[in-house]
């Protein structure tokens, strides 16, 4: 079964656009994965389609073959944009090659260790601040706060993420300064960050209850004074993580030898030699892989590197339900996983774009026997919903 032809198709994800890849074989399987050019930088889109037209007429089951080919043409520039690229079309080729054997992806990968798959709610409250219009009900006060953490307990997801958020005139909005949103290239942490991720956290937990898990992430938004400045201000309070990034190991096992909770770390590495120094640094508790951006086949590599650090994994996981399905697969065949990402508030028209959607029960997401991911896009919805022109997620 030889590849034919591949072909990249958007469409409108309200803040953003999803993107994916489609790949169509001689023998007219249709594999399809997940890439994205909103938190990713943007031309991936024509680098895959680049790359993708050097494997026409190559063997859909040698996607290894494929992926050590495609790398080593890239070799002098192996991460970022490259990377991601060949992730995407990694993960097509195991989509097609799983539905021409007729057996799920996780079989390729050696089979399920889970049946489900455990998830947060991740971005509780974020969206409903930052995208008030597309993720109901608008959060504009502490109260809102409230209630996203109550929403999330009633759900019966035993866990749930949230962000860093500054009031301003009584209104909550998101402090993302490590992408820009704000700019303020020192990345200082001052005392009122400092107030207001304790009021937003004490409303989580008030609507949350005890029994819900609270897991906040940090992102790029500190240095290590600052880090160590936001974790000592809620080391009163009993989290399950704190999630981080630092392109600096030492610095980040410096952060996690003075911190009361555990740290996860990574979701923008790729491959084995962007994590290793992280584990043998003892940098992280949980190592987050994000397997659309590095491909499943070489995901499933950096876990194991991880279960020889005797650290646990979770998927990055803040796309579509394809994506989502995607990690599901992942997450099945890691023996050291965590946790899985889910955002559960989505928008309106996200279940109209694919053939199944996450089934989740008891707050686990249930493992698909389908073949293949057991989710595909549906070509006509996604055209239903053109593609808008963005200058960037974050409005920058």
């Amino acid at each position: 079964m030889r590849i034919e032809h591949f072909e990249t198709i958007s469409c409108d994800a309200g803040w953003r656009n999803y993107y994916f890849l489609k790949v169509v074989t001689s023998d007219g399987i249709v594999g399809w994965s997940e890439y994205d050019e909103s938190f990713g930088p943007p031309g991936l889109t024509a680098v895959i389609e680049q790359l993708g037209a050097r494997l026409v007429g190559k063997s859909v089951y040698d996607h290894e073959e494929a992926y050590g080919r495609l790398a080593a043409s890239l070799r002098p520039a192996p991460y970022g944009l490259s990377a991601e690229a060949i992730g995407a079309i990694e993960n097509a080729l195991l989509d097609a090659k799983a539905k021409s054997l007729g057996v799920p992806v996780y079989q390729l990968l050696g089979g399920k260790h889970r049946g489900s798959i455990p998830i947060y709610w991740s971005h509780c409250a974020t969206w409903r601040i930052s995208h008030p219009n597309l993720y109901p009900p608008a959060i504009v006060d502490l109260d809102g706060v409230k209630k996203a953490g109550e929403d999330a307990r009633k759900s019966g997801i035993s866990a749930l993420k949230t962000n860093l958020f500054i009031n301003e005139n009584g209104k909550p909005r998101q402090w993302m300064a490590g992408f820009g949103s704000p700019y303020t290239p020192s990345l200082n942490v001052d005392k009122a960050l400092l107030r207001n991720l304790r009021a937003h956290l004490e409303a989580l937990r008030d609507g949350a209850g005890p029994d819900v898990d609270i897991l906040v992430d940090l992102n790029f938004n500190a240095r290590t004074e600052g880090y160590l400045s936001l974790i000592n201000a809620i080391k009163d309070f009993d989290l399950f993580w704190v999630e981080l990034d630092i392109y600096n190991p030492d610095a980040m096992a410096y952060i996690r030898q003075r911190s009361h909770a555990p740290i996860a770390a990574c979701e923008t590495l790729f491959g084995i030699r962007q994590f290793l120094p992280y584990f043998q640094a003892q940098s992280m508790d949980v190592a987050i892989v994000d397997a659309v951006w590095n491909g499943v086949w070489q995901a499933m590599k950096i876990a194991s590197v991880a279960d020889a650090f005797d650290v646990n994994i979770a998927p990055h996981n803040f796309y579509s339900h394809l994506s989502t399905m995607m990690n599901v697969h992942f997450a099945a065949a890691v023996p050291n996983l965590r946790v899985m990402e889910v955002d559960v508030d989505r928008l309106a028209w996200d279940d109209q774009l694919f053939t199944r959607t996450p089934e989740i029960v008891n707050g686990a997401i249930q493992v698909p026997d389908a073949p293949g991911w057991g989710c595909d896009p549906i070509e006509e919805a996604l055209r239903a919903h053109p593609p808008q022109v963005r200058r960037s997620h974050l409005g920058l």
